[in-house]
């Protein structure tokens, strides 16, 4: 079930990657939390950049510098590896980690093709039901994959706190 899984997902990165046309809905957060914009689907980091609604990307990652290291790290593993981000316009830590993550992707040379990039809603649901097959409870959660594989993955901020440093850590192994 797993291999069918990702192989769908590949073909539907291959797919966004060819077409770069989004599949996702977005919905108002009502009725608790009026005024948020909810995502949900196959997204790609460029919707959120220039949506005025998510002022928090640019302000999020315009104070970041990620260390050396974590750019060798990501320098290196251009063209090996494809990221599975799932995230939700609406969470804090997703507001803090995503930016600053596409901010790394940009510096180091990733392409966006090995990017593919999920919103969520609060219940952790997305179209096609895709964070279920891939167990997403959290979020952000940022999944490295090879040849269709799931290698590892970084849960909200880490076990450490250091999102950024773990990514590079599972990279450089």
């Amino acid at each position: 079930m797993k291999k069918y899984i990702y192989s769908l997902l590949f073909l539907n990165m291959a797919a966004t990657g060819l077409f770069a046309q989004a599949q996702y809905e977005a919905s108002q957060d009502l009725p608790n939390h009026p005024g948020v914009k909810v995502v949900r689907g196959l997204v790609n980091k460029y919707l959120i950049q220039n949506d005025t609604a998510f002022a928090w990307y640019g302000q999020s990652q315009s104070y970041y510098k990620p260390d050396t290291a974590t750019l060798n790290a990501f320098e290196r593993a251009k063209g090996k590896y494809q990221f599975v981000v799932f995230g939700g316009t609406w969470c804090e830590d997703t507001q803090f980690v995503l930016p600053k993550f596409f901010k790394i992707q940009e510096a180091s040379g990733i392409a966006d093709d090995d990017i593919t990039l999920y919103g969520v809603n609060r219940a952790k649901m997305s179209l096609g039901n895709i964070a279920k097959a891939f167990n997403v409870t959290l979020v952000p959660t940022i999944i490295i994959m090879k040849d269709g594989k799931e290698i590892d993955r970084v849960v909200e901020y880490g076990k450490t706190g250091k999102w950024d440093k773990e990514l590079a850590a599972i990279l450089n192994k």
